[in-house]
């Protein structure tokens, strides 16, 4: 029996296992595998402008964020103007007090569940509950200094003008965040977009018991199956099937999708592990449909759409905060390493330009983020008319392509500091990640995803300038499928255990990883 972990790594791991045995299979002259062609309605929806998603889990921890900053102020804004002219010794009586009323209302406003969004959407109805909530926190607040015996330290008319100053704001603060969040809804940036995998009557039943689950963030754009049969028709609950399961995989790529949901039964366990074979290399969150399922796990095996029961296959990575974590990361890091290493930079381009005619920077297409193609920036380390934009031909030991400069850039990874300029403007590589191949790159002839089958899987998070292959020792030429096997293992390593210290660590090891220079020419 296939099973199906709420961490997503030992699933991964299978499948990852899979796909590599499977790659066995080209040793011999295979053409490489060509794009599924969508059908005509699945390119017409592909095609729609669809706008960027709001996480909620984001949404909801900037309101509690604005909303402790604001009662902070609040407080101390109060005290400033009443309290401080009268005595200003004890300002760090204040402060303490004011940090701790201000700590304990959101807490208080957690327990009165006040910070979903069908909460932060209806402010009229959760007024009476937030004008509560804050009562009982000021009332605790008294009910301790009094208890204390720290009543003639503090101000009463500081408390009462607090009090309603912070009670106004507060409900003023609500309404705002209700209407901008009644204007991302009609936006379509707080639903999930979901595609049901697998038709027929499982498909039907499952979109059935979607459309009527309560709070549902779900929009559903249609059905893929591999089946042609009566056991699935063309329409399935009142929504057209797209194609199948492989051109599933390019539509992702093609438009937003937040949610794959697989309609087909646990039973059918070896059906199952096919599909994920192909999907997992989307960057999305994947679902097994487990509402028809007689077997019933405790209930914390479970996720919840509604009342809508399902077993987390693959979670997104780098979702919600970590990705807001990874991108300051990324921006705030770079920076200062692109200020930095500013005069280096200069240095090699001048060396560049000096040794050879043509431009000091080389732009070259590579494949980013969910497959998409980006153009990266480097040094230029070939003559300029015997550069090879798609890296065809990838560089070997003494290559008589590359200059006696372009030797030592690549030696020493000199030739990747312009992809700092991608981290910091323009935000299509990170710091750290599986590094971005070219588009023809190869391994002993051929092409990294005709070697291995989950290859588009180290897509799933943004390509970096460094990562975890290339620290131990995967970095550099892959003439051979044993080299392309091992990186790609680290990747999905990486993608799986990642943590802002595992990307300081890989950032600070990558100097040392530097000094192997054995595959690096």
């Amino acid at each position: 029996m296939v099973q199906f972990e709420n961490s997503s790594g030992d699933t991964a791991e299978r499948i990852l296992a899979a796909s590599i045995s499977d790659a066995e299979r080209f040793s011999g002259g295979i053409s490489p595998k060509t794009t599924p062609h969508l059908s005509k309605l699945a390119r017409k929806i592909a095609d729609q402008e669809v706008v960027d998603a709001i996480s909620p889990v984001i949404l909801t921890g900037l309101v509690r964020m604005v909303e402790f900053i604001s009662i902070f102020a609040i407080g101390m804004g109060v005290y400033f103007a009443y309290v401080f002219q009268q005595d200003p010794t004890n300002i760090w009586i204040y402060l303490t007090l004011a940090s701790a009323i201000s700590t304990s209302s959101i807490l208080i406003f957690q327990i009165f569940d006040l910070y979903n969004l069908q909460s932060l959407r209806q402010y009229l109805a959760q007024a009476g509950r937030l004008g509560a909530a804050w009562t009982i926190t000021l009332a605790l607040a008294v009910a301790g200094v009094f208890f204390l015996k720290m009543g003639d330290s503090f101000s009463r008319v500081w408390l009462l003008s607090w009090y309603l100053a912070g009670l106004f704001l507060l409900i003023a603060g609500r309404m705002a965040v209700a209407a901008i969040i009644r204007h991302w809804t009609k936006q379509g940036r707080l639903e999930r977009r979901a595609v049901i995998v697998g038709g027929g009557e499982n498909g039907a039943d499952l979109i059935s018991a979607l459309e009527t689950a309560q709070d549902s963030d779900i929009r559903i754009c249609g059905v893929f199956d591999d089946r042609s049969d009566d056991r699935s028709p063309a329409i399935v609950a009142g929504y057209p099937k797209l194609g199948t399961v492989s051109e599933l995989v390019e539509f992702g790529r093609q438009t937003r999708i937040d949610l794959l949901i697989v309609s087909i039964p646990i039973r059918a366990e070896n059906r199952v592990l096919e599909l994920l074979k192909k999907l997992w290399v989307l960057p999305v969150d994947i679902r097994l449909s487990a509402h028809t399922n007689k077997l019933r796990f405790r209930p914390r095996s479970y996720s919840y759409i509604g009342n809508v029961p399902f077993l987390d296959v693959f979670d997104k990575p780098l979702a919600d905060w970590d990705f807001v974590m990874k991108s300051l990361f990324d921006r705030i890091i770079g920076t200062l390493m692109l200020i930095t290493l500013a005069p280096v930079m200069a240095a090699v381009a001048i060396a560049v330009r000096l040794e050879s005619k043509g431009p000091a920077l080389f732009k070259q297409k590579r494949y980013g983020f969910n497959n998409e193609l980006i153009e990266i920036y480097k040094f230029r380390s070939m003559y300029v008319e015997q550069s090879d934009a798609s890296a065809a031909k990838l560089v070997t030991k003494n290559d008589n392509r590359v200059t006696k400069v372009g030797r030592f850039i690549r030696k020493t990874s000199l030739d990747e500091l312009p992809q700092l300029f991608n981290v910091v403007f323009h935000g299509n590589l990170s710091l750290i990640g599986p590094r971005p191949h070219a588009v023809h790159a190869k391994a002993k002839n051929y092409l990294y995803g005709n070697v291995v089958d989950g290859y588009f899987a180290r897509h799933r998070v943004k390509p970096g300038i460094t990562g975890w292959a290339q620290i131990n020792g995967w970095r550099g030429e892959t003439d051979t499928e044993e080299k392309i096997h091992r990186r790609v293992e680290h990747d999905l390593y990486y993608i799986e255990n990642w943590s802002l210290l595992f990307d300081f660590h890989i950032l600070l090891m990558t100097p040392f990883s530097l000094l192997n220079t054995e595959n690096a020419y």
